[in-house]
């Protein structure tokens, strides 16, 4: 692994390696290089960054130094000088009556050398030009000729589509077009719809031919004998992009009708005859072919669905940025993952609430019954039900602290400033086995009747036995 940069000399030119020797440069510093024809100023494109040795070119030439502000001085003196070049060299072009065409000039950062790009039909005897702005510059003079192409790539502009040139913006390389491409996308041949600016086809009539060539391999050939869903045809165009043709059916040759790639069986591809002894199959068999396409109203269902799909997820990625900012977090949530998360605690959550029912009321059955089994002696004591009440109720209260009371819960308890009964201290007995007893004992019990402390003030008693 090798550390370079990439360095570019002109704002339409290539981009070069070059070896940093140690300084750290960045996109946009202005660099002065070694190169074959001695220092020049380039501007870097990409700072440090390491390559492989077998993808550069050895050996690397050196970066000198970045660039200081003698040495802009340096580049912009030069382009003024570059400037008044191109007026010198126009009018000895006139002087000399040459058939050429000036394009642009270039000096080197040293001053020890100026290039003259031109354009021209055929060959030029420039000789007694360069003699002549030898004799202005006292330097090195040269030419060079170039292609049209070139000269659109330098001079720049704007194409038929209204954006700066494909050459003088991004495109670092011509490309081979050749008018097979504009006839492969079924274009107009007329050479003003398909030739740039510089007189050459459009250089974009590449990019998308292997896209083409793809499709065609799939799609039938125009004057094609096809059978379709509605019978039997020959293909009067062909639509590649959407793989779609027109067909001319035999039963109505005055109207054309369109079907996709897909739903068509071609017989003979291309022009020719028909197949001798050709019977077209019957109607129930052709319809077979016909693809089954959706309503406009289930697509219009299945657009939105995906679209509520895809937003849903994208809030949930935000939502799970913003609460795990560390994305190397292994317990993150995975992406897909809310709406089970949501389903589980919700299940949870259920059976809790089902398990502290079933608490509740196996409490209650269990104090039921412990009542019920406790032997009737004697008279009844108003004081120790009234206690076992409380105790029942204070157990249920710290159990389940949020949950509210029942109906019969909100029976037993009573407001503080309601108005109670006097207590009732001839309260008769009755012997214990008695039905009686036990009845009122129980009734007793279920109205939840309590005696608060144990002075008999503000206590109830059980209603008297008829």
């Amino acid at each position: 692994m090798a550390e370079i940069v990439s360095v570019r000399f002109r704002s339409e030119g290539k981009q070069y390696y070059f070896d940093p020797q140690g300084l750290t440069c960045r996109p946009g510093d202005g660099l002065i290089v070694e190169t074959a024809s001695g220092q020049e100023f380039a501007h870097c494109v990409r700072g440090n960054f390491r390559l492989e040795e077998a993808q550069l070119v050895s050996p690397l030439r050196p970066v000198i130094r970045l660039a200081t502000q003698e040495d802009l001085a340096v580049v912009e003196k030069n382009r003024e000088k570059e400037k008044y070049a191109f007026r010198v060299c126009q009018e000895k072009i006139l002087e000399h009556e040459l058939e050429m065409k000036l394009v642009s000039v270039e000096c080197n950062f040293e001053g020890t050398k100026i290039l003259f790009f031109f354009t021209s039909d055929g060959r030029v005897d420039f000789r007694g030009l360069v003699k002549s702005l030898a004799a202005v510059f006292h330097t090195r003079i040269e030419l060079r000729q170039i292609g049209i192409r070139d000269e659109a790539k330098m001079l720049g502009g704007l194409g038929i589509c209204g954006r700066p040139f494909c050459c003088s913006s991004f495109l670092r390389e011509f490309q081979p077009v050749s008018i097979k491409m504009a006839k492969t996308q079924n274009l107009s041949l007329n050479p003003t719809k398909i030739s740039g600016t510089c007189g050459r086809l459009m250089c974009c009539l590449k990019y998308e031919q292997n896209a083409y060539e793809d499709l065609m391999k799939g799609a039938p050939k125009a004057d094609s004998f096809v059978e379709t869903p509605d019978g039997a045809g020959t293909i009067n165009s062909v639509n590649t992009l959407r793989e779609q043709v027109r067909v001319r059916l035999d039963s109505a040759p005055d109207s054309l009708k369109t079907y996709h790639n897909s739903e068509i069986r071609v017989i003979r591809s291309g022009k020719g005859k028909r197949p001798e002894g050709y019977v077209e199959p019957p109607k129930e068999e052709l319809a077979k072919l016909r693809k089954v396409s959706e309503s406009p109203e289930d697509q219009y269902r299945r657009e939105q669905a995906a679209l509520a799909a895809a937003l849903d997820e994208f809030m949930a990625e935000h939502q799970e940025a913003a609460a795990h900012p560390d994305h190397s977090n292994p317990s993150r949530r995975r992406r897909g993952d809310r709406g089970k998360n949501a389903e589980r605690a919700e299940r949870a959550l259920e059976a809790e609430v089902e398990k502290e029912k079933e608490k509740q009321q196996h409490r209650r059955s269990r104090h039921h019954r412990s009542s019920r089994s406790q032997p009737l002696q004697g008279q009844t004591d108003p004081h120790s039900l009234a206690a076992l009440a409380e105790e029942v109720m204070e157990q249920e209260e710290g159990a389940a602290p949020s949950r509210r009371r029942s109906s019969r819960s909100r029976g037993r308890s009573k407001p503080s400033g309601a108005r109670q009964e006097k207590p009732n201290r001839e309260a008769p007995s009755a012997k214990p086995g008695e039905g009686g007893e036990k009845k009122s004992r129980s009734r007793w019990h279920r109205r939840g009747h309590r005696r608060s402390g144990g002075q008999g003030s503000g206590s109830q008693t059980p209603p008297p036995q008829n």
